[in-house]
Protein backbone atom coordinates (compact mmCIF):
# COMPACT_ATOMS: atom_id res chain seq x y z
CA UNK A 1 0.00 0.00 0.00
CA UNK A 2 1.14 3.37 -0.85
CA UNK A 3 2.02 6.24 1.97
CA UNK A 4 1.99 9.83 0.91
CA UNK A 5 5.11 11.92 1.54
CA UNK A 6 3.43 13.39 4.58
CA UNK A 7 2.79 10.66 6.33
CA UNK A 8 6.48 9.31 5.57
CA UNK A 9 7.88 12.65 7.23
CA UNK A 10 5.64 12.00 10.59
CA UNK A 11 7.75 8.46 10.65
CA UNK A 12 10.42 9.82 9.62
CA UNK A 13 10.15 12.51 13.07
CA UNK A 14 8.84 8.78 15.31
CA UNK A 15 11.16 6.43 13.68
CA UNK A 16 15.13 6.11 13.13
CA UNK A 17 16.74 4.14 10.45
CA UNK A 18 19.43 1.27 11.88
CA UNK A 19 22.46 2.64 11.32
CA UNK A 20 25.80 0.21 10.34
CA UNK A 21 26.80 -0.05 14.13
CA UNK A 22 23.76 -1.69 14.54
CA UNK A 23 24.77 -4.73 12.16
CA UNK A 24 27.91 -5.08 12.74
CA UNK A 25 27.98 -7.45 15.75
CA UNK A 26 27.23 -10.92 16.30
CA UNK A 27 23.88 -12.66 14.79
CA UNK A 28 22.56 -14.24 17.66
CA UNK A 29 22.33 -10.62 19.60
CA UNK A 30 20.89 -8.86 16.55
CA UNK A 31 18.72 -11.78 15.91
CA UNK A 32 16.69 -10.59 19.28
CA UNK A 33 17.12 -7.21 18.59
CA UNK A 34 15.18 -7.12 15.01
CA UNK A 35 12.21 -8.20 16.70
CA UNK A 36 9.77 -5.28 16.58
CA UNK A 37 12.26 -3.14 13.72
CA UNK A 38 10.09 -2.11 10.86
CA UNK A 39 11.37 -3.48 7.44
CA UNK A 40 10.91 -1.06 4.89
CA UNK A 41 10.56 -1.93 0.62
CA UNK A 42 10.28 0.90 -1.55
CA UNK A 43 9.32 -0.03 -4.86
CA UNK A 44 8.19 2.44 -7.53
CA UNK A 45 5.98 4.50 -5.64
CA UNK A 46 4.48 2.33 -3.13
CA UNK A 47 6.29 2.11 0.55
CA UNK A 48 5.99 -1.61 1.70
CA UNK A 49 6.48 -1.78 5.60
CA UNK A 50 5.93 -4.63 7.81
CA UNK A 51 7.22 -4.94 11.95
CA UNK A 52 9.50 -8.34 12.21
CA UNK A 53 8.29 -10.99 14.39
CA UNK A 54 10.45 -13.61 13.53
CA UNK A 55 13.99 -14.11 12.69
CA UNK A 56 16.65 -16.78 12.97
CA UNK A 57 20.38 -16.28 13.68
CA UNK A 58 23.39 -18.25 11.62
CA UNK A 59 26.37 -17.37 13.16
CA UNK A 60 29.53 -18.48 11.29
CA UNK A 61 31.32 -20.96 9.20
CA UNK A 62 31.36 -23.37 12.08
CA UNK A 63 27.61 -23.23 11.86
CA UNK A 64 26.81 -26.34 9.88
CA UNK A 65 23.48 -24.83 9.08
CA UNK A 66 24.99 -21.52 7.46
CA UNK A 67 25.56 -21.21 3.86
CA UNK A 68 29.10 -19.90 4.95
CA UNK A 69 29.93 -23.44 6.29
CA UNK A 70 30.64 -24.75 2.61
CA UNK A 71 33.53 -21.67 2.23
CA UNK A 72 33.19 -18.90 0.30
CA UNK A 73 31.39 -19.24 -3.02
CA UNK A 74 29.82 -16.72 -5.68
CA UNK A 75 26.70 -17.15 -3.74
CA UNK A 76 28.24 -16.48 -0.22
CA UNK A 77 30.41 -13.93 -1.08
CA UNK A 78 27.94 -10.97 0.28
CA UNK A 79 28.15 -12.48 3.91
CA UNK A 80 31.99 -12.09 4.02
CA UNK A 81 31.10 -8.81 3.70
CA UNK A 82 30.40 -6.15 6.28
CA UNK A 83 27.47 -6.35 8.35
CA UNK A 84 24.43 -4.04 6.71
CA UNK A 85 23.70 -5.48 3.53
CA UNK A 86 20.62 -8.30 2.04
CA UNK A 87 21.76 -11.55 1.32
CA UNK A 88 18.92 -12.98 -0.86
CA UNK A 89 18.71 -16.24 -2.43
CA UNK A 90 16.21 -18.39 -4.16
CA UNK A 91 15.07 -21.69 -2.45
CA UNK A 92 13.90 -24.87 -4.53
CA UNK A 93 14.31 -22.75 -7.57
CA UNK A 94 11.65 -20.50 -6.75
CA UNK A 95 11.15 -18.53 -3.34
CA UNK A 96 13.12 -16.04 -2.34
CA UNK A 97 14.63 -15.46 1.32
CA UNK A 98 15.77 -12.18 2.84
CA UNK A 99 18.53 -12.07 5.25
CA UNK A 100 20.50 -9.31 6.85
CA UNK A 101 24.22 -9.59 6.95
CA UNK A 102 25.77 -9.12 9.93
CA UNK A 103 28.97 -8.97 11.94
CA UNK A 104 32.34 -7.62 10.40
CA UNK A 105 34.07 -8.22 7.13
CA UNK A 106 35.30 -11.85 6.61
CA UNK A 107 33.17 -13.13 9.79
CA UNK A 108 30.33 -14.65 7.79
CA UNK A 109 27.07 -14.26 9.63
CA UNK A 110 23.46 -13.69 9.15
CA UNK A 111 19.99 -13.04 10.21
CA UNK A 112 17.39 -14.51 8.32
CA UNK A 113 14.05 -12.73 8.24
CA UNK A 114 11.44 -15.28 8.83
CA UNK A 115 7.82 -13.28 9.95
CA UNK A 116 6.74 -9.40 10.00
CA UNK A 117 3.48 -8.12 10.73
CA UNK A 118 2.34 -5.81 7.63
CA UNK A 119 1.67 -1.97 8.46
CA UNK A 120 -0.27 0.52 7.38
CA UNK A 121 -3.89 -1.63 6.33
CA UNK A 122 -1.42 -3.68 4.08
CA UNK A 123 -3.36 -6.80 3.93
CA UNK A 124 -0.28 -9.20 2.98
CA UNK A 125 0.52 -12.99 4.73
CA UNK A 126 3.94 -12.75 5.97
CA UNK A 127 3.83 -15.90 8.24
CA UNK A 128 6.81 -17.36 6.56
CA UNK A 129 10.44 -16.38 5.13
CA UNK A 130 9.40 -17.14 1.47
CA UNK A 131 5.91 -15.48 1.87
CA UNK A 132 7.68 -12.23 3.17
CA UNK A 133 10.08 -12.15 0.72
CA UNK A 134 7.36 -12.08 -1.82
CA UNK A 135 4.89 -10.20 -0.62
CA UNK A 136 7.48 -7.75 -0.44
CA UNK A 137 8.73 -8.21 -4.09
CA UNK A 138 12.71 -9.11 -3.00
CA UNK A 139 13.80 -10.62 -5.93
CA UNK A 140 17.30 -11.56 -6.44
CA UNK A 141 17.94 -8.29 -8.02
CA UNK A 142 17.79 -7.20 -4.45
CA UNK A 143 20.78 -9.13 -3.37
CA UNK A 144 23.73 -7.48 -1.89
CA UNK A 145 21.16 -3.98 -1.46
CA UNK A 146 22.88 -1.90 1.10
CA UNK A 147 20.78 -1.21 4.47
CA UNK A 148 21.92 2.21 4.85
CA UNK A 149 19.91 3.19 1.66
CA UNK A 150 16.46 4.28 0.89
CA UNK A 151 15.61 1.45 -1.13
CA UNK A 152 15.68 -1.21 1.39
CA UNK A 153 16.15 -0.39 5.41
CA UNK A 154 14.81 -0.99 9.07
CA UNK A 155 13.50 1.64 11.12
CA UNK A 156 13.99 1.26 14.99
CA UNK A 157 10.72 1.46 16.96
CA UNK A 158 12.38 2.74 20.96
CA UNK A 159 8.72 2.31 22.45
CA UNK A 160 7.94 -1.49 20.71
CA UNK A 161 9.27 -3.96 24.13
CA UNK A 162 8.39 -7.70 22.69
CA UNK A 163 7.77 -10.69 25.00
CA UNK A 164 10.38 -12.92 23.26
CA UNK A 165 10.30 -16.81 22.60
CA UNK A 166 13.64 -19.08 21.64
CA UNK A 167 13.88 -22.24 19.86
CA UNK A 168 15.41 -24.45 17.60
CA UNK A 169 15.26 -23.41 13.84
CA UNK A 170 13.67 -24.76 11.29
CA UNK A 171 14.51 -27.07 8.67
CA UNK A 172 18.23 -27.58 9.64
CA UNK A 173 17.80 -31.26 10.40
CA UNK A 174 21.32 -32.00 8.56
CA UNK A 175 22.93 -29.34 10.62
CA UNK A 176 23.94 -32.44 12.93
CA UNK A 177 24.64 -30.96 16.67
CA UNK A 178 23.54 -27.06 14.94
CA UNK A 179 19.95 -28.67 14.56
CA UNK A 180 18.99 -28.15 18.23
CA UNK A 181 20.46 -24.81 18.96
CA UNK A 182 17.99 -22.29 20.21
CA UNK A 183 18.59 -20.11 17.68
CA UNK A 184 15.32 -18.94 16.08
CA UNK A 185 13.60 -15.54 17.69
CA UNK A 186 9.73 -15.07 17.95
CA UNK A 187 7.85 -12.20 19.52
CA UNK A 188 5.42 -14.46 21.76
CA UNK A 189 2.13 -13.19 21.25
CA UNK A 190 2.15 -12.45 17.25
CA UNK A 191 0.26 -14.39 15.35
CA UNK A 192 2.42 -14.05 12.38
CA UNK A 193 4.73 -16.37 13.46
CA UNK A 194 5.34 -19.29 11.59
CA UNK A 195 4.27 -22.90 12.14
CA UNK A 196 5.33 -24.54 14.66
CA UNK A 197 5.11 -21.98 16.96
CA UNK A 198 7.82 -22.70 19.04
CA UNK A 199 6.20 -22.09 22.75
CA UNK A 200 4.31 -24.92 22.09
CA UNK A 201 7.57 -27.42 21.86
CA UNK A 202 9.15 -28.33 24.61
CA UNK A 203 12.58 -26.82 24.36
CA UNK A 204 11.52 -23.42 24.27
CA UNK A 205 12.52 -20.47 26.25
CA UNK A 206 10.05 -17.57 27.45
CA UNK A 207 12.23 -14.33 28.11
CA UNK A 208 11.23 -10.82 29.19
CA UNK A 209 12.69 -8.48 26.10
Amino acid sequence: MAIDRTKLTEMARKFKKLGRAFYERPAIDIARDLLGKILVHRVGKRTLRARIVETEAYVGEHDLACHASKGRTRRTEIMFGPGGHAYIYLIYGMYTMLNIVTSKRDDAQAVLIRAAEPLDNWQADLSGPGKLARAFDLTLAENGLDLGGDKLYLLDDADYRPRIVTSKRVGVEYAQQWKDELLRFCVADSKAVSKPRPWFTASSQANSG
